[in-house]
C-alpha cells in the first residue's frame, strides 16, 4: 500500500497554516492554454452532474473544441501586463492577510491555491508540510457554498489528506455569506463608489448561477445568496425597489436558478431604469465572470436594450477592510488552536 501514500517531508518545527481556495485560471489566454484548464474544470463531478461517459465524449469531442476559442478571446479581454486578474488578486489577497495577520502577533503561515490550474492544491498543501503545518485552516473564497464551487475546492484537500500518511488537522470555513465584517465591506465598497461616481437608479445583486435540480437535491446556494442580499441592502439602508438580485453565467439546456441576470440587462430599461450599478457579491476577485461577463458585455447589453449609464462596481479583491474582516474570522476560527502554538 504504501505508493499509495504521499513521501513525508522531514520533521520540521510545527505550525499552523492557512490556505486559501479560489477557481483557477488557464496559465495564458490562448486556446491551447484554455483547453486543459476547461477539461479539468468541466470534468469535476461537483460541477457538471451528468453520467461520465456520455459527458466525457461530449466534452472532449463536442464542447472544448466549440468553447476554447472562444473563452481564450474572453480571456484576452481582461488580461493584464502580470497574467490573470483571478490570480493576481488572490495572491495579493493572501499577502495582505498574511500582513495583517504578523501585525496581530498571530504565528501562521498564509498560503493560496487554485482548484484548477495551478498553483493547484496538492502542490500547496505539500509545500505547507515541508514548513511544517501539521494543523491547517482552509477557506474557499465563495462566500455563498454552492457544491460546485466550494463543495469542490473542499474536496481537492480532501482528495490530499486522503493520500498523507501523517495526516494534517483540518478545518474548513465553507461559507461567510452573513459574516459581518464582509456585509461591511460590501456595503463600504458601495458607498464609495456612490460618493465618487453618483447613484444609479438600481443596485443590481447579480450571484453566478447553479442549475435548478442541484437546489432542488438540496443545494443552499441561492438561499445564502438572498441573505448576502438582503443583510447588504439592509447595511446601506436602501429599500426593496432599490435593489434587485440575479443570476449570471448560465450555460446549458437545463433550467437554472432565476431571475437571470443577463434578461434583466435587456428588461430594465424598458422598466425606466436608465442609470444601473452592478455588484457580485458572490465572487471574492474580479475574474473573467464580471470583468468580461459584467463590466463588459452586461454594459453593451444593457445600452443596446436603451440604458443610459451602466457602473459595474469591482469585488472587494484586497480591499484593507476586506483583509481585516477576514483576519477576523480566521482568528475566530483558530481559536484553541492557537493557544497551542509556542
Amino acid at each position: 500500500m504504501s505508493h499509495h501514500f504521499l513521501p513525508e517531508p522531514p520533521p520540521a518545527p510545527a505550525q499552523t497554516g492557512v490556505l486559501l481556495i479560489n477557481l483557477g485560471t488557464p496559465a495564458a489566454p490562448t486556446a491551447a492554454a484554455v483547453k486543459p484548464y476547461l477539461r479539468q474544470f468541466l470534468s469535476d463531478r461537483r460541477v457538471v452532474e451528468l453520467p461520465q461517459l456520455a459527458w466525457q465524449i461530449l466534452l472532449r469531442c463536442v464542447i472544448l473544441p466549440l468553447r476554447s476559442g472562444k473563452s481564450a478571446h474572453a480571456y484576452a479581454q481582461i488580461w493584464q501586463q502580470d497574467g490573470s486578474p483571478l490570480y493576481r488578486h488572490t495572491a495579493a489577497l493572501s499577502t495582505a492577510l498574511a500582513e495583517v495577520l504578523q501585525q496581530a502577533g498571530i504565528p501562521v503561515a498564509t498560503a493560496f491555491a487554485m482548484s484548477y490550474g495551478h498553483p493547484s492544491v496538492a502542490e500547496v498543501m505539500a509545500a505547507l508540510k515541508r514548513q511544517g503545518v501539521n494543523r491547517l485552516l482552509v477557506i474557499p473564497l465563495y462566500p455563498q457554498y454552492a457544491a460546485s464551487a466550494g463543495g469542490a475546492a473542499l474536496d481537492k484537500v480532501w482528495q490530499v489528506l486522503l493520500r498523507q500518511r501523517n495526516m494534517m488537522c483540518v478545518r474548513s470555513i465553507s461559507r461567510y455569506y452573513d459574516d459581518p465584517g464582509y456585509i461591511s465591506a460590501l456595503a463600504a465598497s458601495v458607498r464609495r463608489h456612490w460618493q465618487q461616481h453618483g447613484r444609479g437608479d438600481k443596485l443590481l445583486l447579480s450571484f453566478h448561477g447553479i442549475p435548478q435540480a442541484q437546489h432542488d437535491a438540496g443545494d443552499p446556494y441561492p438561499d445564502e445568496c438572498q441573505r448576502t442580499a438582503a443583510l447588504l441592502a439592509q447595511a446601506l439602508d436602501i429599500t426593496a425597489n432599490d435593489w434587485q438580485l440575479s443570476f449570471q453565467s448560465q450555460f446549458g439546456k437545463a433550467r437554472w436558478i432565476g431571475p437571470s441576470t443577463q434578461a434583466l440587462l435587456q428588461q430594465l430599461p424598458q422598466q425606466g431604469v436608465r442609470k444601473l450599478d452592478v455588484l457580485c457579491p458572490g465572487f471574492a476577485a474580479d475574474c473573467l465572470e464580471t470583468l468580461e461577463e459584467i463590466a463588459m458585455q452586461g454594459r453593451d447589453d444593457f445600452h443596446a436594450a436603451g440604458g443610459q449609464q451602466y457602473h459595474y462596481i469591482p469585488c472587494l479583491n484586497s480591499d484593507p477592510q476586506w483583509v481585516h474582516a477576514l483576519s477576523r474570522l480566521v482568528q475566530q476560527h483558530l481559536a484553541g488552536w492557537l493557544s497551542c502554538d509556542p
